[in-house]
């Protein structure tokens, strides 16, 4: 996968897209994720990239001009990548958006900044538009760290165990179930008895289980989507939740 991510500030992603998971996934060639500043695309000797609105207010306007051009010239006229805006009115970026996004071979992110963008990109030059939740940001910077991490992580080859992907939370529509590691007993606080059973078909009973309290305790509108069995609808209506 090639992904290009156009930002007037570049630096804020070393650390980012140099470690761990993303880190690893370039080492092995499995992503190639190159950054592009803006203010390379200008036409005058201060690199202007942003203006006062039309018709007033406060706050500056990202330009159309610098934009246009970055993309023309990293993706020429033939391309069908994806041209993503991050911005706070896009599309919601959920597991299943993730799961489209990582079938591209190619992408392109635009980070937005100041009071926006001139409209003329989400019109004419995004063909995608993704916001990941409703708050507001300096930039589409962090957004698009947080595009690019979910959807690397889905590439084969970037986890070492593929099941460790497939049993996240909101892989399968709930939320993980509790994790718990050595040792068995911390200040009298035990781990549940029936990890330690080795009894497999136990434990993922259990997991299974601790996946639906947990998406019904914390994130109840998650049920509403879940691909829930008869067996699991019982369940919940046991312990008090009806769907």
């Amino acid at each position: 996968m090639l992904i290009d991510i156009l930002t007037l500030f570049p630096e804020m992603f070393s650390d980012v897209l140099g470690s761990s998971i993303i880190g690893r996934a370039q080492e092995r060639r499995l992503v190639q994720i190159r950054l592009h500043n803006i203010r390379t695309y200008t036409g005058d000797a201060h690199h202007t990239v942003d203006d006062y609105p039309y018709g007033g207010g406060a706050g500056m306007v990202m330009k159309v001009e610098p934009v246009f051009k970055a993309v023309g010239d990293i993706l020429g006229d033939a391309s069908a990548a994806p041209v993503i805006l991050l911005t706070p009115r896009g599309r919601l970026l959920t597991h299943n958006v993730v799961s489209e996004l990582s079938r591209h071979e190619h992408m392109l992110l635009i980070c937005g900044r100041y009071e926006g963008v001139d409209e003329r990109v989400a019109e004419h030059i995004a063909n995608e538009q993704i916001s990941i939740g409703d708050y507001v940001l300096s930039g589409g910077e962090i957004p698009a760290m947080v595009l690019v991490d979910s959807v690397v992580r889905l590439l084969p080859g970037a986890i070492g165990s593929e099941f460790s992907v497939d049993e996240e939370s909101h892989s399968n529509g709930l939320l993980e179930y509790p994790q718990y590691t050595r040792p068995a007993v911390f200040d009298s606080w035990n781990v549940p008895p029936v990890l330690l059973s080795g009894n497999h078909a136990q434990i993922a009973l259990w997991r299974r289980q601790q996946s639906l309290l947990r998406t019904a305790s914390y994130r109840p509108d998650l049920l509403k989507k879940a691909n829930l069995s008869r067996d699991d609808k019982i369940y919940l209506s046991e312990m008090g939740y009806y769907i």
